[in-house]
Formats: structure tokens, C-alpha cells, sequence
């Protein structure tokens, strides 16, 4: 084991009231954090370029030194669930939602309150996917949570503007309250068929999912009603897989991180999320990163001596900015510093091992979203160690050097 690289969703953030104008990486307490920055280095990043806000898919495959425009969301998304895609086929990420109505198509909640059960997800794609009646085979495939993967089967473009105000260019997030439909780039036949097989899709199924017995129930309840499908990031398999340098074994368990893991052709580790079976989200967030970072060192301990570098990623931090609660971001920044980094130190110890831990961005829970804030960057090596009193905040990093996003792994694992 020659370097681990860890990438925390969305970590960083900016300063909370709440936290008495601390961020949540200031506010927490993280003892084992500290320690791999105190006797290494911190700088900050731009995953991608200063004012750029990435989503989490543009920011990664930065972050591993390529080019983000080569690969869809949407691919990486039916990649990560097991969906084989043949050549023409088109494929987008989608999130079960809550809109107004057709008319108005004005966004009540993109995630549906995030109280849309594993159960709930699959019963509503399996009445899309029998009553939506459209001239192209399609499947509608849930995942994890509100998350869901379209796929079309043919041959399509993927030159068309996506179906969500919050990711309308297909590499930032912005905030958008109205969903737009999508509209062809250019004036092909191809992509207009396209784009209309898309807006075709949206207005069925919501149709669909609005007259849903199982969303009936959610309103009963006081819940939102998952009645519509916000789809982004189509994209087609049309690229070459790029080589990263070392043996790599990747830890994931969200389809986009696990299709990340194989893009880059690395092994992957992985494990069965908890399903999602009642309205606690908070509950079942942290019974998902308890079992990631018990599997995440299962990994480590098991394939130390048969690979050169690890792939790390914990999404868990990403959620409590999207959703302004700061306390919870503490709590699971804090969960990690005790339950990963403080076993991490021990696992270190006695090895010449480097460590990178960053994020893919900044997700602040001000604006509830993802901002274009730089990120942290710790680089540890425990054959050199520094001796700095620094900690893994956003403030400790202003002052340290700044890295370019798509070159961290080659100054720093690669050094």
C-alpha cells in the first residue's frame, strides 16, 4: 500500500450561524484529522477552476486528473447500478421529485423530502415502467433513495440541455425553481427525436406517478408526492476508459462512485447499502456511513499488500449541507474522525503509506447547495512528517499552497 486517497462529499462548507460563524470542519472535533494534518501539509484546491461550482461527478474525475467532459453523469450513474449499455443507447441520472404540476412546473422538493423508501421507489419505477407507453424500449432503474438511472434503448444524441433547473449545464449546480424540459443544442434530427423521447418520457410518467396509489398514501401521511422524474446528464457509451498509473482498488457504494471505480478500471470494493424502510433519513445516513467506514478498513486491512493505492469516498457529509444542518454534518464528520481517521492511524503505523483527503466540493449550508468555494487538501507522508500545527479546515488550507484540482494525484501520491 503505497497512498490513500479519500475524498469526504461535499465536507467543506462555509461559516454557520449555528456554529457560532465556524464551519462544520472548524466546529467538529477531530482528533485523528489533526493529527495526519499537524505532521503533513495542507493546501486548497478548485476541483475544477475557481467560480466553477462542480456536481459531484465533474468534480471526481477532475480530481483524478482527467477530463470531465469525456463521460456523462448519466453513464457513470448506469455504470454504478449494473446497467450494460450498448453504443447508441442513451442514458441520465433522475431524481423521484415533487413538482406542482404540469402547467406550472414549478419544484416543490428535488429529492421528494427524502423520505422515499426503497419499496416506495421500486413499486413507483415498476408502474413507469409498464404504463409508460413510448415508440423506444426504456427502463426506469431506482438505486439508492430518490436516486434513479433512465436508460433508452437505440440510437439517440445526448446533445440536449437537461430536465433540472439545479444542473442545467451538466457540470455546476446553480438554483433553479421551475423545471425546464429539454431542448436540442443543435438542429439535428437526431438530438431534436431525442430530446422530445425525453420531454415525452417526463410528461408520462408524471402523469403516472401523480395518480400513483402509493403517493396517494405519501399525502395521506403528510409526505411529498414522488410524482415527477427531474432527469440530467444524458450521455452515451462513447468513450475510452483512461489508465491510472499503480494498481488501484476503489471503495464505493453509490452507483456514481462505483461507476467512477470502474471508469478508471480499478477493482472495486463495495458492500450493500442499508435499505431505506421507514422516514428517518438522518437514522438510516448514519447506518450507512457506520457500515461504509467498517468496510471501508475491512478493505484496507484484507488488500493492504496487494495494491498500490486506494479509493476512498464517504458521500454521507455531502447530504446535512443540501439540507442546512449543520449539527448533523458535525456529527458525521466526527463519526469519521473517530471510526476511519483513528483507525487509519493505526493501520499507518509502522508503514511508509501517503495520505490525500479533500472533497469533490464545497456544499454550504447556507445556500443549501453546492458552491465554487475552494476545498481543503491534506498530504500526509508518513516517511516525512512535518511537525506543522495545522488543522483540516477551510481557514488552515487559505494559507497553504494551492493545488491544481486535475493535478493533485501527481503532486502529491505521485510525487
Amino acid at each position: 500500500m503505497k497512498g490513500v486517497f479519500v475524498i469526504l462529499d461535499g465536507v467543506a462548507d462555509e461559516p454557520c450561524t449555528v456554529l457560532k460563524g465556524l464551519t462544520p470542519l472548524e466546529y467538529a472535533k477531530t482528533p485523528n484529522l489533526d493529527y495526519f494534518a499537524s505532521m503533513g501539509k495542507i493546501g486548497r484546491c478548485f476541483p475544477i477552476a475557481e467560480g466553477v461550482a462542480p456536481q459531484s461527478s465533474s468534480g471526481i474525475i477532475s480530481l483524478f486528473g482527467e477530463d470531465y467532459k469525456k463521460i456523462s453523469r448519466g453513464v457513470l450513474e448506469a455504470l454504478g447500478a449494473g446497467v450494460e449499455l450498448n453504443g447508441g443507447d442513451l442514458a441520465l441520472r433522475c431524481n423521484f421529485s415533487t413538482i406542482d404540476d404540469l402547467q406550472s412546473l414549478k419544484l416543490v422538493d428535488r429529492r421528494a423530502g427524502r423520505t422515499l423508501t426503497t419499496k416506495e421507489a421500486k413499486m413507483l419505477s415498476e408502474e413507469v415502467n409498464s404504463k409508460v407507453k413510448l415508440p423506444y424500449q426504456f427502463e426506469l432503474i431506482p438505486t439508492i433513495g430518490h436516486r434513479a438511472v433512465l436508460v433508452f434503448r437505440g440510437v439517440f444524441s445526448s446533445h440536449f440541455s437537461n430536465v433540472d433547473p439545479d444542473y442545467a449545464d451538466g457540470v455546476s449546480v446553480s438554483s433553479g425553481s421551475r423545471v425546464k424540459l429539454a431542448e436540442p443544442y443543435d438542429d439535428g434530427s437526431l438530438t431534436k427525436l431525442s430530446a422530445d423521447l425525453v420531454d415525452t418520457f417526463v410528461r408520462k410518467s408524471h402523469l403516472i406517478l401523480a395518480n400513483s396509489k402509493v403517493n396517494a398514501i405519501r399525502e395521506k401521511k403528510g409526505f411529498y408526492s414522488a410524482n415527477f422524474l427531474l432527469c440530467r446528464d444524458p450521455g452515451r457509451k462513447n468513450y475510452l476508459s483512461p489508465k491510472l498509473l499503480g494498481k488501484w482498488m476503489g471503495f464505493g457504494y453509490m452507483p456514481l462512485e462505483i461507476g467512477i471505480t470502474k471508469y478508471f478500471g480499478m477493482h472495486l470494493s463495495t458492500f450493500a447499502y442499508p435499505i431505506f424502510k421507514d422516514i428517518d433519513s438522518y437514522a438510516h445516513l448514519n447506518e450507512g456511513l457506520e457500515l461504509a467506514v467498517k468496510n471501508a478498513i475491512g478493505m484496507l486491512k484484507k488488500y493492504s499488500d496487494s495494491f498500490d493505492y486506494f479509493y476512498i469516498h464517504f458521500k454521507e457529509t455531502d447530504i446535512p449541507g443540501h439540507d442546512n444542518k449543520p449539527l448533523d454534518k458535525v456529527r458525521l464528520i466526527e463519526l469519521l474522525d473517530r471510526d476511519f481517521f483513528g483507525q487509519l492511524r493505526d493501520l499507518f503505523t509502522g508503514k511508509e503509506v501517503r495520505l490525500v483527503v479533500t472533497a469533490d466540493h464545497t456544499t454550504s449550508c447556507r445556500a443549501k447547495a453546492h458552491t465554487s468555494g475552494a476545498v481543503p487538501v491534506l498530504f500526509y507522508d508518513s516517511s516525512k512528517p512535518s511537525g506543522m500545527n495545522h488543522r483540516f479546515t477551510e481557514k488552515d488550507a487559505s494559507i497553504g499552497k494551492v493545488y491544481s484540482g486535475r493535478r493533485i494525484l501527481k503532486e502529491t501520491l505521485f510525487f
